[in-house]
């Protein structure tokens, strides 16, 4: 099949912000597509014909797609099915740096779409192994290129992912800002496109935690929106997972339990075991955030860790899963064994974005004050303050500032009352 079919129908689809179920729906199965654009399946006349109808193709499109293979077009085709290969086995960096081949051999074939689809891939493989430098170099560049500003869902995808990349540094206004470009940009867009629900999540999540939580409780609305009867159960336990996030941290515990009882029905293990890790995580920290102890938030602990331990995640999921475990622990009470579990934590902080490190400092410093090391409290909770004050978590901040206060007072009372004495 000429010029890489499949990487033509992948990019195309996602250029319209399309599931594979939904380019399928009534005729093909999500497993029939993905199997198309991985080369697998060879499709027939009948199926070009009617994917380019279902995509709005003009005629000559069909004819460029069944042109004979160069040995260029089978390079690229080789180089893409390495890396998702890759991709599926979790090694992101592997994965990263077959996408950049296949990104350069589609660059001199002169297919700025394949280009585009395979160096967006580098940058999400990148940010998943953590190399967030680079990363936010080549989002820049897909940012500037023009099919980012000729294609709409191709610009939301980008500063969708610059914010995500943000987000994980620490730099939560720069995150905001980016992602509420992403959601100007969406106006475009027909109402039901599911490029318009990654958009709304990504933008509730940071400010969500750059303590906006109002705004993201509205914008919450609009995501809740999105989703209907026949929205897949997958997307719709995701929407399900943020709310319920969101509705925590603003204190109205009833709503986050039931639509994280909802995210837990509609997410299965069987079909991402990795979200299954992640929406566990996040459930077991927000409970706890909002001081929910009870067996539903350790078997989430519990959940997290045994998924993250068969995933193999990032050393920054690894420290986070291990802080939940820790927060549980100084919240149960052992709060000699949460001072070893986050003393290890943070020793390794370098590995945690800004605010995550600043929380585990805060942790620690509140722990040594229980634990009657005041003194020593003190250093950690300076050290929480400054680390919020640079990710732009004010209300972070105020919460070092006072427990830094009240050591600070209760020093003062001692040292009035031994001088009095």
């Amino acid at each position: 099949m000429g010029n890489g079919f499949g990487e033509k129908l992948r990019a195309e689809r996602l250029e319209r912000g399309l599931t594979q179920a939904e380019l399928g729906k009534d005729l093909y199965s999500p497993s029939y597509i993905s199997l198309l654009e991985t080369g697998r399946r060879e499709p027939t006349a009948e199926v070009i014909e009617e994917l380019a109808r279902r995509l709005e193709l003009a005629p000559k499109a069909l004819e460029a797609w069944s042109q004979p293979v160069s040995l260029s077009d089978a390079e690229y085709v080789l180089a893409g099915l390495y890396a998702r290969q890759a991709w599926d086995l979790r090694d992101y960096a592997l994965a990263a740096g077959h996408a950049a081949t296949a990104a350069q051999y589609a660059l001199e074939g002169k297919n700025t779409s394949a280009w585009w689809n395979m160096t967006y891939m580098q940058a999400e493989c990148l940010m998943r192994h953590g190399d967030l430098q680079d990363c936010k170099q080549i989002i820049a560049r897909l940012i500037e290129h023009p099919m980012a500003r000729e294609s709409v869902g191709l610009g939301v995808r980008a500063r969708q992912m610059m914010a995500a990349v943000l987000q994980r540094e620490g730099q939560l206004s720069a995150a905001v800002d980016e992602a509420l470009e992403a959601m100007k940009l969406v106006e475009q867009l027909p109402k039901n496109s599911t490029i318009i629900t990654g958009a709304l999540r990504v933008l509730i999540g940071v400010l969500a935690e750059s303590g906006r939580l109002e705004e993201a409780w509205r914008y919450c609305q609009q995501l809740r929106a999105q989703v209907n009867e026949s929205t897949m159960p997958q997307l719709a336990g995701e929407v399900a997972w943020v709310v319920g996030n969101v509705a925590f941290m603003r204190h109205d515990y009833e709503e986050g339990v039931r639509e994280h009882e909802r995210a837990a029905r509609l997410l299965s293990p069987a079909n991402d075991i990795e979200m299954w890790a992640r929406f566990n995580k996040a459930s077991a920290a927000v409970r706890l955030q909002s001081g929910i102890v009870e067996p539903e938030t350790l078997a989430s602990i519990e959940r997290a860790e045994l998924a993250f331990s068969i995933v193999h995640g990032m050393k920054s999921d690894e420290l986070e899963v291990a802080f939940i475990r820790a927060r549980w622990l100084y919240l149960t009470g052992d709060v000699v064994a949460a001072i070893a579990k986050l003393r290890d934590i943070h020793a390794q902080r370098e590995a945690l974005a800004k605010h995550t490190a600043g929380e585990v400092s805060l942790l620690l410093g509140k722990s040594l004050k229980a634990a009657g090391e005041p003194d020593e409290a003190l250093i950690y909770l300076q050290e929480a303050q400054k680390a919020f004050s640079s990710a732009g978590a004010q209300d972070l901040v105020q919460q070092a500032l006072d427990a830094i206060l009240e050591i600070k007072l209760a020093q003062k009372r001692a040292a009035s009352a031994s001088k009095a004495s």
